[in-house]
């Protein structure tokens, strides 16, 4: 095991409660009888044993093993897999994967504008989604929940008097079930990813900012790969095995040997840690961080920003070895100083 150096000091925010439209993610939808079987064959988790009670996070690597994007995949039934991930790689990746379909019954589309994702927190948000379930929340990480979501006020009123809406005839019945998965969290509030029709109401909970739902992710040690950070890091630099982003078992995919040479040999050199940053300079994605003791040469990379307590806050891939002495800082050996946080989970050499 290794043994990580305790952060020179820790910023803690105040448990945060609301909602926020996820506007920098998208979703792509693979649909036929061999969407499942197919997704399964290129992803770095098990689809094809995937039931609609779980959701799964995945890779989507090159040949070199070097992350193209990361999403979340849910079944809203037997033939579809809905993928959510960062607007900003999900037509290159829709790209690609089409290019891969071949003779396989798949068909791959960008659904974004009809699917709407949501960020939601805190217990409030764990009691709205209880009620809109009629029972409980899920309380397990990546496990899904479904649910009829709540019509436009409208279109309520219109279904109510047993009529149509203008300019839609849609009524409660007919409505696509949402699905609600809980996400992983820091242990302080529960999170959850909300996929819902785009034309339906907003979830009834305050509206929280998106650099602060940024900020949860940081704190839960969870890195989705970017436009900026595509082909920057092997599954296990982000700590994607660590929170159930790859399955070891299942057959191959693009990128697969490297990714379980890197697993088994003991090669992993590199990972991720939240960061508190010092002074008000804004991190951005893909920004070299250096460290004091070898200024010449980058020790890690910025891999995931956002803000949490007031204060900007990030997770680096850094070598594991720049965490044993001297400091670690943005841009330059001189830069803004990087404090380290606590992960909510183990890192550790492989098993």
């Amino acid at each position: 095991m290794t043994q990580i150096a305790q952060p020179t000091s820790s910023v803690s925010a105040a448990p945060m409660a609301g909602a926020v439209r996820l506007t920098d993610f998208g979703v792509m939808r693979a649909q036929g009888e061999e969407a499942a079987k197919f997704l399964h064959s290129q992803l770095t988790q098990d689809l094809a044993l995937q039931s609609a009670q779980q959701a799964r996070l995945a890779g989507y690597c090159s040949a070199k093993g070097r992350l193209l994007a990361t999403m979340l995949a849910v079944k809203p039934d037997d033939q579809t897999v809905l993928m959510a991930l960062p607007a900003d790689v999900l037509p290159a990746t829709l790209k690609r994967l089409s290019m891969f379909v071949l003779r396989a019954k798949c068909k791959l589309s960008d659904a974004s504008g009809e699917w709407a994702a949501w960020g939601l927190v805190g217990d409030a948000a764990s009691a709205w989604v209880a009620a809109s379930l009629g029972g409980e929340a899920p309380a397990q990480t990546w496990q899904v929940a479904r649910f009829k979501p709540a019509l436009p006020d409208a279109r309520a009123q219109a279904d109510s008097q047993g009529q149509p809406s203008a300019g839609d005839s849609a009524t409660a019945e007919s409505v696509v079930e949402a699905l609600v998965t809980r996400l992983p969290d820091d242990g302080t509030a529960p999170r959850f990813l909300l996929l819902q029709p785009t034309a339906f109401a907003a979830p009834d909970l305050p509206t929280i900012a998106l650099e602060d739902w940024h900020g949860l992710d940081v704190r839960a040690g969870l890195a989705w790969v970017r436009g900026a950070t595509v082909e920057q890091f092997v599954p296990q630099m982000v700590n994607l095995e660590l929170i159930g982003g790859v399955n070891f078992q299942k057959g191959c995919y693009p990128g697969q040997e490297v990714v379980a040479r890197s697993q088994y040999r003991g090669t992993i050199k590199r990972r991720t840690h939240p960061f508190v940053l010092e002074g008000d300079t804004p991190a951005q994605l893909a920004q070299e961080i250096f460290h004091s003791e070898d200024p010449g040469q980058p020790a890690g990379l910025v891999a995931a920003t956002g803000r949490s307590g007031g204060h900007a806050v990030l997770l680096a891939e850094v070598k594991l070895a720049a965490l044993e002495s001297g400091s670690l800082h943005l841009g330059s050996a001189d830069g803004p100083r990087l404090i380290q946080q606590p992960l909510p989970y183990t890192v550790g050499e492989p098993q």
